[in-house]
């Protein structure tokens, strides 16, 4: 009973930490906010439909004459032409989706210049709510390049040392063989849960691992739609549905990470308690990154206004006089 309680602190503790970095990054908002100008005033709500696909091009058939002169038959040209148009048809639909690629290869990019407080980076993170869905090869490139960032690295590093400083996991020690050991679980968990949730299941699901900002609406509404982030996604069919990928995800992540966890971690209810607890920090990261572009524009309004109601003071108090223009003093009186 002892060590099960024990693991459940450490379960709760591993949370109230990672929250509580996240928390961390809220007093820089203010500096953040002034130095990122690519944040943008406005954020598109997400859709429960993506962009309607070209439509395939129409063989277009000509009506068919004889040749008086070679004594053609009409029908043979009808069949060259329909022989041709169908040749074609292939060719438009590969170029069809070679530009969805391209357009999902650009919205890419744009996702990887963004960041909170020009720290945690958000590449999982979407402002357009017609976004064109994710090739399996994208999706695996997402990953590979959010895990490669030095937030992952950061958070961990971060996550060990509180952990150190409470001596959670006490079979690992102190010292740096122990900040080690910390350090090198917090990001393995990372790494292998975000390779299985953001990667290898969406693609077998086809679900798609971003979160969709809804960036209008009431504020409860909007903490609600961030928090279901977690148990709801976006389908690459455009339809929304159980976010299967994510839970399974870190379960599973949960599940390998027992392997390299002390002797009495490695039990079934560890395992659920470890991955239900990850799927929670989503919650919360969730809720930062939707928020974030709110902060962005109050800070921007409040920073206007002061400049504004400095510039009128300035106004009111008038030009200053120069010194050469300055009332001369009067004249001392010569002594006796």
């Amino acid at each position: 009973m002892i060590e099960r309680k024990c693991r459940q602190d450490g379960m709760k503790q591993k949370f109230i930490d990672t929250a509580a970095i996240l928390c961390m990054i809220t007093p820089s908002l203010p500096f953040a906010c002034y130095a990122q100008a690519r944040v943008t005033g406005t954020v598109q709500a997400p859709s429960t439909a993506i962009g309607n696909l070209p439509d395939e091009p129409v063989p277009q058939f000509t009506s068919a004459s004889v040749d008086p002169a070679g004594g053609s038959s009409s029908a043979s040209q009808a069949q060259s032409t329909q022989d041709s148009s169908n040749s074609q048809s292939p060719a438009s639909q590969t170029g069809s989706a070679q530009s969805q690629h391209e357009k999902a290869e650009q919205e890419l990019k744009e996702q990887e210049k963004q960041r909170v407080a020009g720290i945690m980076a958000t590449f999982n993170t979407t402002r357009n709510k017609d976004a064109v869905p994710l090739s399996p090869g994208q999706k695996f490139k997402l990953f590979f390049r959010s895990a490669s960032d030095p937030w992952p690295f950061f958070l961990a590093g971060a996550v060990a040392g509180i952990g150190q400083a409470q001596n959670t996991t006490p079979e690992w020690g102190q010292g740096v063989k122990g900040y080690a050991k910390r350090f090198g679980a917090g990001y393995s968990d990372y790494f292998i849960g975000n390779f299985f949730g953001n990667a290898v299941l969406p693609s077998l699901m086809h679900e798609d691992p971003r979160y969709f900002q809804k960036g209008t609406g009431r504020p409860m509404s909007r903490v609600l739609w961030a928090a279901a982030s977690t148990v709801w996604c976006r389908r690459d069919n455009g339809r929304w549905g159980p976010n299967y990928a994510n839970v399974l995800g870190n379960l599973i992540g949960s599940a390998i990470g027992r392997a390299y966890y002390p002797p009495a971690d490695r039990t079934v209810g560890g395992t659920i308690s470890d991955g239900l607890t990850v799927s929670a920090e989503g919650v919360v990261g969730a809720e930062v990154i939707e928020f974030w572009p709110d902060m962005v524009r109050r800070h921007r309004r409040k920073l206007a206004e002061k400049l504004a109601r400095q510039a009128a003071q300035k106004d009111a108090q008038g030009p200053a006089k120069p010194d050469s223009q300055a009332s001369p003093t009067a004249p001392k009186t010569p002594k006796d």
